[in-house]
């Protein structure tokens, strides 16, 4: 057990013949009372700041775990969003080619619905041209025609016309 400055204090030496000055002696324990006594105040405030430090190491350690364990769940949650991003762009990607597909077999089918019109009506055009020109040829035909001169050359007898009117009435 550690010497306490009390326990200093209270020494006694024995006498003996051609002894120690007995002032110097106790003049000395003073200073060495006071010396051990200013030591222990030191360690006891060294004690305490170094328990204070200890919390505070503590308190830092246990900030540090923390944080740790945020910046792997952080790691954790970005690597989650990416993997759903990516699987979402994928779904999106997936669903704009099928509409791209759909579209594009839609204008196909369009196109292909619009040539056989454009054929349909070719063939229409070609029949209506070949009406047109036989009737066309027929008129000219009916104008060709000697009847017309037959037509201006003959002579109306209106005696007759008159006298046949008057019969009938």
């Amino acid at each position: 057990m550690p010497l306490t400055p009390l326990d200093i204090h209270k020494k006694e030496f024995g006498r003996s013949f051609r002894g120690y000055d007995e002032d110097e002696v106790n003049d000395f324990l003073n200073q060495i009372i006071k010396d051990y006594e200013l030591i222990i105040r030191e360690k006891k405030e060294l004690e305490t700041k170094l328990a204070g430090q200890t919390e505070r190491l503590s308190y830092f350690s246990n900030i540090e775990e923390t944080l740790s364990k945020s910046i792997v769940i952080a790691q954790e949650t970005s690597e989650d969003v990416k993997r759903n991003a990516l699987k979402e762009s994928k779904l999106l990607i997936r669903e704009a080619e099928k509409n791209a597909d759909r579209i594009v077999e839609e204008s196909l089918s369009k196109a292909r619905r619009i040539a056989v019109e454009i054929e349909e009506l070719k063939k229409q055009s070609k029949v209506f041209r070949t009406r047109f020109k036989m009737l066309m040829e027929a008129q000219l035909d009916l104008l060709n025609n000697d009847d017309w001169d037959k037509l201006l050359d003959f002579e109306v007898d209106t005696d007759e016309i008159e006298q046949l009117s008057d019969d009938e009435r």
